[in-house]
């Protein structure tokens, strides 16, 4: 639900990469990554093709398994958002990827002609966002000693993954590297490898009917997973729409009872306050005034990404005190 690029991702690379396994055993030769063909026959096709595909079925299951549990950053953050994270670490992975094989040649003498194929550079720099923003709940202890958490079982998916292959390790620091460059404020990346707006809406209209699912009903949102792992996933992310939806309730609320305008100084502090200290005795005076809220053009610019204009942006994030979070979530609902 709510998360049709990872079904779109889950379904379209595994069924290729079953059919190319079982029936289509001719046409691999196509898929392979083969660094020495893009080098040296100029071969750049090889550049998507072999980086899109996975001809080994169990890197096919270990990266579906990932991306299913990634799905969060996409109901997090939004589709282009989320497809815009996952164009950038493909590119910068593919640069790496290159770029680590000649210091391996150089360093240890260790000449790599091909490399495993499959989505496998973005998968592993999804590692980085999982690791920075997605919170550590611990389940249970082994031996007393050794903890649980939610996270466990997707580091032991990224674990397996990386022991399936001999030079699977060169594509995962690659999506490692690329996964930190995309999230670093200094280099700026996400600026420049991002989905244009037009084409996040040519394919909302065209792919996201095919892939979008129906929103579970509330006999089965909960309790209904295979694993208690996945049980308490579901409810996790049930409790963080529930707070959600009470939030947008009471902004609504407040909104109605304003006579259906939007009123920042009810919503958040900041401008409560200073709309206080402004109309004081029906006049204002100078050495009450606060200086404004500096925003950070950075923040503007990831509102602005998501699709609202630059004058929404600077009021959300100067009512909210640079909170991009809660600016964010009163933008999406409003």
């Amino acid at each position: 639900d709510k998360a049709p690029l990872s079904k779109s991702l889950l379904l379209v690379p595994s069924a290729i990469s079953i059919l190319l396994t079982l029936l289509f055993q001719h046409y691999q030769k196509f898929f392979v990554y083969s660094l020495q063909a893009v080098k040296e026959d100029f071969q750049i096709w090889r550049l998507v093709c072999g980086r899109t595909i996975c001809l080994d079925l169990k890197d096919t299951f270990c990266s579906s398994l990932l991306i299913y549990n990634f799905r969060i950053f996409e109901r997090r953050y939004g589709s282009r958002k989320f497809s815009s994270f996952l164009l950038g670490a493909w590119m910068l992975s593919a640069l790496f990827d290159l770029l680590l094989v000649e210091i391996t040649q150089y360093v240890f003498g260790i000449t790599i002609n091909s490399l495993p194929s499959g989505f496998l550079g973005p998968v592993f720099a999804l590692f980085v966002p999982f690791y920075s923003s997605i919170p550590r709940v611990q389940v249970t202890q082994v031996l007393g000693h050794f903890s649980i958490t939610n996270k466990s079982l997707v580091y032991i998916l990224g674990l397996q993954l990386l022991t399936s292959g001999s030079y699977i390790w060169i594509l995962a620091l690659s999506g490692l590297i690329s996964g930190i460059c995309y999230n670093s404020s200094i280099l700026k990346v996400h600026r420049i490898l991002c989905v244009p707006r037009w084409v996040a809406k040519i394919f909302s209209w065209t792919l996201e009917p095919v892939f979008s699912s129906a929103e579970p009903t509330n006999e089965v949102r909960v309790g209904m997973g295979a694993t208690v792992d996945i049980q308490r996933q579901q409810r996790m992310e049930l409790l963080d729409r529930q707070i959600m939806m009470s939030q947008v309730a009471q902004m609504r609320r407040q909104r109605q009872q304003q006579g259906g305008m939007i009123n920042w100084n009810r919503l958040f502090p900041p401008l409560r306050h200073r709309h206080n200290a402004n109309y004081q005795d029906h006049h204002p005076s100078e050495q009450g005034i606060p200086p404004p809220t500096e925003v950070s053009e950075e923040q503007v610019a990831r509102l602005m990404e998501m699709g609202f204009s630059r004058g929404d942006a600077l009021e959300a994030l100067r009512a909210s005190n640079n909170d991009l979070n809660v600016a964010t979530n009163f933008l999406l609902q409003h």
